[in-house]
C-alpha cells in the first residue's frame, strides 16, 4: 500500500510538467517566452570567415550589427516545438558586434574555444521544450545554436 502511495505521487508529479501557454506558430524556431507572449528568435546562417580559418581560427560572421528579437530579461527562457531539430543539442554563445556584424571567433591554437552558456532542457509537451538560460547574461548580442551546425538562431538582452 506504502508503495503504491508513492507511485501516484510521483505520476502526479511527472504529469504537472505539462504546458497550457501559447504554442510556437513554426517548428524548429525557439520563442523568446515574455509573459503569454511568443517572440521568435532571429533565424540566419552563420558563415565562416576563410581568412581565419587559415590562421587556425574559426571565425562565424553573422549579418546585421543588432538581432531584431530583444528581451530585457538577463535569464530568458524559450519554447521550441521541434521537428527536426533536437532541443538538447542546442548551445548558447555569446555575439560581438563589429563593423555591422556580429562574430564569434574560436581559437584552436591558444586552447581558448568559446565557452557556451549553461541551458536547461525541460520537455513540457509532445516534441515541445523549453530552455531556459541558467546563469544571468549580460547586456549584448547572442545565439542558439545545433551543435555542429552554422544555423544560428540570435537574440539580444538589452
Amino acid at each position: 500500500m506504502k508503495w503504491l502511495v508513492i507511485a501516484l505521487l510521483c505520476a502526479k508529479c511527472l504529469t504537472a510538467q505539462s504546458y497550457d501557454g501559447p504554442r510556437p506558430p513554426k517548428p524548429d524556431l525557439p520563442y523568446l517566452i515574455h509573459a503569454d507572449n511568443l517572440v521568435p528568435t532571429e533565424s540566419t546562417e552563420a558563415k565562416m570567415d576563410e581568412r581565419e580559418q587559415r590562421k587556425g581560427d574559426q571565425l562565424y560572421i553573422i549579418d546585421g550589427a543588432n538581432s531584431t528579437a530583444r528581451t530585457p530579461l538577463g535569464s530568458p527562457s524559450f519554447l521550441i516545438q521541434t521537428d527536426q531539430l533536437q532541443a538538447d543539442q542546442l548551445q548558447c554563445f555569446r555575439l560581438t558586434s563589429k563593423n555591422g556584424h556580429r562574430e564569434i571567433l574560436i581559437r584552436r591554437k591558444k586552447k581558448m574555444v568559446a565557452q557556451p552558456v549553461r541551458l536547461n532542457v525541460v520537455k513540457v509537451g509532445d516534441n515541445l521544450y523549453k530552455i531556459s538560460v541558467d546563469e544571468i547574461l549580460d547586456n549584448g548580442e547572442y545565439a542558439l545554436s545545433p551543435a555542429e551546425s552554422n544555423q544560428a538562431f540570435c537574440f539580444q538582452v538589452y
